[in-house]
């Protein structure tokens, strides 16, 4: 059969499948299949994603299922309903669920300190010891947020849990446990640990026993990476077209698995009533919020975390008696959404390749046309935007002045009282660059496109909000302020514009991690005391920076030492040494091997270069411009000479004692000037 012939047959089938189970006659989702069909055709064809896959489950049964574009194109393999995505975050769910199951056999109390259960488990800040199982699964334990290297990769490694327990015993915590609830993927690798040590057995073999046979998950597993006789939806890049490795994510409770779209229907069905999975006391705890003794301090909801919730409720189907849950996933290859609506039996599942499908928003479309199709809700006519004149600002806006930083990013807010505007500026380095304009209309500032936001001082801290308008609208904290310091500390060392290599890349690491490889330090006149590498961090010490935020994910802790008579850095779990003690390529061969450490190696050029490489099996070669840009991967781009300009840098990553050769030419010689 050609190819058009197979994705004609899959479109035919999908629509059977709907039609079966309604009758001939009439298909009353045939609204949702075309907005599920439009919308992502949208994403593929604007290069958001490559590949997507939707079902839909209605009464126990799956009333729609379908997939888009190709899973291999070399191979000419389109996706259909049995092609298995990684769906990252939504495994946070099936963690929870686990947990809940030893909680019906009596092995688990939801209440109880963690280090209960894992002993191992310590921290540098005394409080962690407050730490329950149930601030693990819903976002407040306090924990810095996310375990990096080796966690996002081309192959599965166990070690993960380890690293993140030793580094875990060096750090501190962002907030009071149960303070405030702000999105953590650590808390979901401890909960991991804690099924396979009092489950008795590895999370993948507890998931498949209680949860993956019980409930006919065939297609439901470890990451894509590790997938074996199946057909999986490949990671295309979209701007070079080029194949990445399979990926494979090691925290499998944070978000390590994959599945089908018909599959995770069915795990998000056994909500929907006792006994499927969970007894009825368990049942109704994953069916509730979960909220932080900050909930209720914004101007609307915040996102309301359940035990591996995203959402427990959106405002819009609140209003209608409806209580929605939602889950949401995004890895370095693909993203996912789910909503599912347990009183009504009804799930909607979209997972695309490419982290910025959409996901989200489409699948809240399709569950919006499912339950308007039920009659559950009355359809939602879209108001007309109409641009606002600005109005006087707020008597308080001088107090929300200066800056502002995310987890990464770093930003400015400078108020115009004779325009009535706020303008928010990003940072390239030191050079402030204006990214938007906020016009101060009836208490919010509005962007061009109709996004609303506002300020907001809450227990001694600043905060920039943003209102989705997701569901009906829930307020989002984007950005907190970071707070000037009376009595500002210095590092022992000057940190500003410095470059710094990372030395402890696995050279199975992945590609979206890249970034990490190769950074800058920087420091700000008018922000005294902090330094900023990988986000904004607070001196406290000659040696130590620590975390200034309370509300923002994903935060590292910085420690200077000393290393063969050079200053290295620790930052949380990354290791780095200063870019000048890279040794200079030579022309002709260089041989590099990796010491017993395992720690990566790097060359500097000094000159254009024309390179060849010679790499054991394992091995990687990661090549970045002199603007510390990737520009060759040995995992992507195979093997074949490249082009390195002066002053750009070569990482060789791979076991210890590996070998590698670089046979360099200069640039200008091969070009005969």
């Amino acid at each position: 059969m050609s190819k058009t012939g197979i994705i004609g047959a899959a479109c035919l089938c999908c629509i059977l499948t709907a039609a079966t189970a309604f009758g001939q006659d009439a298909n009353p989702y045939e609204g949702a299949i075309i907005i599920a069909r439009s919308e992502i055709w949208q994403a593929i064809n604007s290069g958001k994603c490559g590949s997507a896959t939707v079902a839909v489950m209605a009464d126990g049964k799956v009333v729609y299922s379908e997939g888009f574009g190709m899973a291999n194109r070399e191979k000419g393999i389109p996706v259909d309903k049995d092609t298995i995505f990684n769906f990252g975050s939504i495994g946070k769910i099936y963690v929870s669920t686990a947990i809940m199951l030893l909680v019906d056999d009596g092995k688990v109390l939801l209440d109880k300190p963690v280090t209960d259960y894992l002993p191992e488990f310590k921290m540098a800040d005394d409080r962690y010891k407050a730490i329950t199982v149930r601030m693990l699964l819903n976002h407040v334990s306090g924990l810095p947020g996310t375990a990096g290297p080796n966690t996002f990769g081309y192959r599965y490694y166990d070690n993960v849990k380890l690293e993140t327990i030793n580094t875990l015993a060096r750090e501190h915590l962002k907030h009071a446990p149960g303070a405030i609830a702000v999105y953590c993927n650590d808390g979901f690798t401890l909960a991991e640990m804690i099924v396979e040590k009092v489950g008795g057995k590895k999370y993948i073999d507890f998931l498949d026993e209680r949860i993956f046979k019980p409930l006919g998950l065939e297609h439901t597993g470890m990451g894509v990476g590790e997938v074996r006789g199946r057909t999986i939806a490949l990671y295309y890049d979209a701007k070079t077209g080029k194949v990445h490795p399979p990926e494979t994510i090691s925290v499998l409770g944070a978000g390590g698995l994959s599945s089908n779209a018909e599959d995770l229907c069915r795990f998000m069905d056994s909500f929907s009533e006792e006994g499927k999975l969970l007894k009825k006391s368990s049942l109704a705890e994953m069916r509730k919020a979960q909220p932080s003794a900050f909930w209720g301090k914004l101007r609307k909801n915040s996102f309301s975390f359940g035990l591996g919730w995203d959402l427990t409720s959106l405002p819009r189907y609140d209003a209608a008696g409806i209580q929605v849950f939602g889950k949401s996933g995004g890895t370095g290859h693909y993203s996912s959404m789910t909503y599912t609506v347990p009183d009504k039996k009804i799930t909607v599942v979209v997972i695309a390749s490419g982290a910025e499908s959409g996901a989200m928003t489409i699948s809240l479309d399709i569950l919006d046309a499912v339950l308007v199709a039920k009659k559950l809700i009355s359809k939602e006519e879209k108001s007309v935007q109409v641009p606002v004149e600005a109005q006087k600002l707020p008597q308080d806006h001088a107090l929300f002045a200066g800056y502002y930083a995310s987890d990464t990013k770093l930003g400015q807010v400078v108020f115009d009282a004779e325009k009535n505007t706020a303008t928010l500026y990003g940072f390239k380095d030191q050079e402030k660059i204006p990214a938007t304009t906020l016009i101060y209309n009836d208490g919010y500032y509005h962007d061009a496109s109709g996004g609303l936001c506002y300020f907001a001082s809450i227990d001694g801290e600043s905060y920039f909000v943003s209102r989705s308008l997701l569901g009906g609208g829930i307020d989002v904290i984007a950005m907190q302020k970071v707070k000037p310091l009376e009595k500002p500390r210095s590092l022992r060392i000057d940190m500003d514009g410095k470059i710094w290599l990372r030395r402890n890349v696995a050279p199975f690491e992945a590609n979206m991690l890249s970034e990490s490889l190769l950074m800058k330090s920087l420091l700000y006149k008018d922000l005294p005391g902090y330094v900023f590498f990988h986000g904004a961090k607070r001196i406290e010490s000659p040696e130590f920076a620590g975390m200034p935020l309370n509300a923002v994910r994903d935060q590292m802790e910085l420690l200077l030492f000393e290393k063969n008579g050079r200053p290295w850095v620790w930052l949380s779990d990354m290791l780095y040494c200063p870019a000048d003690s890279a040794v200079a390529l030579k022309a002709g061969d260089n041989s590099i091997r990796i010491g017993n450490d395992a720690h990566n190696e790097w060359l500097a050029a000094n000159e254009g270069m024309i390179l060849g490489f010679i790499k054991p099996e394992n091995g990687r070669i990661i090549a970045f411009s002199p603007e510390i840009e990737p520009i060759y991967d040995s995992s992507i781009d195979g093997m074949g000479d490249i082009y390195v300009p002066k002053g750009g840098f070569i990482q060789f990553a791979g076991l210890a004692n590996d070998a590698f050769t670089v046979k360099a030419r200069p640039a200008a010689a091969a070009s005969g000037k």
